[in-house]
């Protein structure tokens, strides 16, 4: 067979596993990022791109529309039987894209599958408590205590195939933090609107129209090629000569030159996504550290004295080249910060600082390995090297430790760190969605602080988080979220940085929908 040949099969395929009418409607999208997903598994790994391209393949039982609001998707409707039951009914006539049929089974299989200790995902999904089947389309959630937020919490549970699990021996969620693999981290099988073709880790990601989807699609894809392309002006090239049409992940540095390219266009909009430095306040000594036989961030005069170091705006203006609104407060959105005067950063103070570690005694400073990811969040590896030299500026010598998302990760859940930087963020402005995560400290029974790798907090703050999360009265439920960011600001448990802006850039003729999360929904792109 020709090289032509076998490019016109492998369109004819194409068209045929995306049921489209016309060949005229076909488009494939050719979309690249700076980084690759690390899994196909759902419930093994909790990262923005894995997630927003999983987001194709595997649904919930409810999503947010385009005005944000939560609707039914696998699920076409739900009530609260009491404060601690809801009944949930599955959609008719959903199937996977194997053409097996969707049942309530399958949901109550994935929930328990999410809740497994395992899963990055078992934090919100033990929020739903115990799954019980009642026929072959309704279910109900029976939990030990109120939960408000719980159509929430399921949105991080994605829907699998119990019978493709099980015929795949994918039942266990596989470890991502220890490497393990199952069928599940290469092959996928969900009722979305794409499915896999073909996964080939750090070279591209290929998937493929699903025609038995039950929903409308908005968009003309039928086809869409991921890669990843680490290097950024490499990327921003492959844009301006049409190699690619479209990258979520669009450098700070070239917004102005991409602006003022006819062939091209900028998607832009807030995100929901807060970038925060965390310090080790749970070991008598540092890992990463020149000081020896003692710990300086169990003293909250050196956190202080790092948060009056760091100059958000300056940031904002040299390095995020205008891209980020910096803030104070412990909420992925101002909106989820109920304590607004947060939201104003404390000014950068180096005098200040210098005069705080001298009271904590470290006049001298000291040396300390901060870990960063260097292609998950906008300029992250730069974020670290210019606070990095912030910090020297007050005596404390940081060393960057920038290391590709997957590894950076895997690091830092191993709590091999000292000081690292994380963003947290989604469809949710709701600040829970953050302090039971990041702020409370580890719980293995609930998961909560199942992202606490610092173990910062306390059991003040543990106690209002808790109290929030069962407390059904909205203004009493306000005034607990407003304490605990005032006393992790007050503490400084975490040091805020800024929130993100979206800026995706594509070719002219590519449409697409900027929404909070940062996800991309295909299915709603358009090429003309």
């Amino acid at each position: 067979m020709t090289v032509i040949h076998r490019l016109c099969a492998g369109l004819l395929l194409g068209l045929w596993l995306a049921g489209l009418p016309a060949p005229a409607q076909a488009q494939t999208l050719r979309w690249a990022g700076r980084g690759d997903i690390g899994t196909l598994d759902p419930h093994s790994f909790n990262e923005g791109l894995t997630d927003s391209v999983l987001g194709h393949v595997y649904e919930q039982l409810a999503r947010r529309n385009r005005q944000q609001q939560i609707e039914p998707a696998l699920a076409e409707r739900w009530e609260v039987v009491n404060d601690t039951t809801w009944r949930f009914t599955m959609r008719a006539g959903v199937k996977f894209s194997d053409g097996t049929p969707l049942t309530a089974a399958d949901a109550v299989f994935s929930i328990e599958r999410a809740q497994q200790a395992s899963s990055q995902q078992a934090f919100f999904a033990r929020q739903l408590g115990k799954p019980v089947l009642l026929d072959e389309r309704r279910f109900e959630l029976r939990l030990d205590k109120p939960n408000p937020l719980l159509l929430e919490h399921q949105q991080n549970v994605r829907i699998m195939s119990a019978a493709w699990s099980r015929a795949n021996r994918s039942e266990q969620v596989p470890n991502f933090s220890k490497k393990e693999e199952a069928a599940s981290t290469r092959r996928a099988m969900g009722t979305g609107p794409f499915a896999i073709e073909s996964f080939e880790p750090g070279v591209r990601i290929t998937l493929v129209r699903h025609a038995g989807w039950w929903d409308r699609f908005e968009g003309n894809v039928a086809r869409v090629v991921y890669t990843p392309i680490a290097n950024d002006s490499t990327r921003t090239a492959a844009l301006l000569s049409g190699d690619i049409h479209f990258t979520h992940d669009t450098p700070p540095a070239d917004i102005a030159r991409l602006a003022r390219d006819h062939a091209v266009k900028l998607l832009q909009g807030p995100e929901n996504r807060v970038l925060f430095f965390v310090m080790d306040m749970g070991r008598d000594e540092l890992l990463h550290a020149s000081v020896k036989g003692r710990n300086p961030f169990k003293d909250p005069r050196v956190r202080q004295a790092f948060a009056v170091a760091i100059d958000a705006e300056a940031i904002k203006a040299a390095t995020m080249r205008g891209q980020s609104v910096p803030t104070g407060c412990a909420a992925t959105s101002a909106v989820g910060c109920l304590a607004p005067e947060l939201e104003q950063r404390v000014p950068p103070d180096p005098a200040r600082a210098r005069a705080l570690l001298a009271q904590a005694g470290y006049a001298e400073g000291f040396e300390v390995t901060l870990d960063c990811p260097n292609d998950r969040y906008v300029n992250d590896q730069a974020i670290c090297v210019a606070v990095a030299a912030m910090l020297g500026r007050v005596g404390v010598k940081v060393r960057v430790d920038a290391r590709p998302k997957t590894l950076f990760f895997q690091k830092i859940e191993r709590f091999d760190t000292s000081f690292y930087l994380l963003g947290w963020g989604g469809g949710t402005t709701d600040a829970q969605g953050l302090l039971d995560p990041i702020v409370h400290r580890p719980e293995p029974r609930s998961q909560k602080g199942s992202y606490n790798y610092g173990r910062i907090g306390d059991e003040t703050a543990d106690a209002w988080i808790d109290a929030a999360g069962v407390e059904m009265n909205v203004e009493r439920r306000r005034e607990l979220i407003a304490r605990v960011q005032r006393r992790v600001h007050e503490q400084q448990f975490l040091l805020p940085l800024h929130r993100q802006m979206i800026t995706w850039a594509a070719r002219r003729n590519v449409s697409a929908v900027v929404m909070p999360d940062a996800a991309v929904r295909v299915q709603w792109v358009r090429i003309d």
